[in-house]
């Protein structure tokens, strides 16, 4: 990236107090991780997006590293950074224990899909299927709308492990953006401090 470029892609990334910053509620651990994704050119020009599990937000970049859009998520209902052996095809056969549904963190290439329901996903990681998907209907629709609304993320695990966001942010800011070659980080558990820890 060229020096110009690189100054004003981390004007904004290390402007803590930018007011748009703080109206998408990015996290200081979400503004370090997208600092040295600045620094290190580790998405090579291409749109990406930070998964903060701590705020149970995400946050989509585009190629020139402005934020484009942030939103609440759910994610998998035990904490966890690893993935569990086997997880994806006890996931197509619907046994999945409640001690295997992580949200693994690390950085993952994005692959664009379709579920066994016919529907646009992006996979993150396809064997263990890990991915990025749009809120679906069923029972418990409202209780999980009620969930993404709720101004505490300690209420936001409510998924097998994917990260779920609402319908109308998929197909508008998601979709769009990462359906190109993309990447995506995920952030511990524990937040930045065990980002360098991860065997990326």
């Amino acid at each position: 990236m060229r020096g110009w470029a690189l100054a004003a892609a981390l004007s904004w990334v290390l402007a803590g107090a930018h007011v748009q910053a703080q109206e998408q509620r990015v996290s200081g651990d979400a503004r370090e991780l997208a600092t040295w994704v600045v620094r290190s050119g580790d998405a090579a020009g291409r749109p990406y997006a930070i998964v903060d599990k701590k705020s149970a937000r995400i946050h989509l970049f585009d190629a020139r590293h402005q934020l484009v859009a942030s939103s609440d998520v759910l994610l998998g209902q035990t904490v966890g950074d690893h993935t569990v052996e086997g997880v994806g095809q006890r996931t197509q056969e619907g046994r999945v224990g409640l001690h295997e549904r992580t949200t693994p963190a690390g950085r993952f290439e994005i692959r664009p899909g379709r579920n066994d329901k016919g529907e646009h996903v992006l996979w993150l990681d396809y064997e263990a299927a890990f991915a990025i998907h749009r809120l679906r209907p069923g029972a418990r629709l409202d209780q999980r709308l009620a969930r993404l609304a709720s101004p505490s993320p300690r209420d936001n695990r409510d998924t097998l492990g994917c990260v779920v966001v609402p319908v109308a942010f998929y197909l508008d800011q998601v979709q769009p953006l990462l359906s190109r070659r993309s990447v995506v980080y995920v952030l511990p558990e524990a937040g930045i401090s065990q980002w360098a820890a991860l065997d990326l």
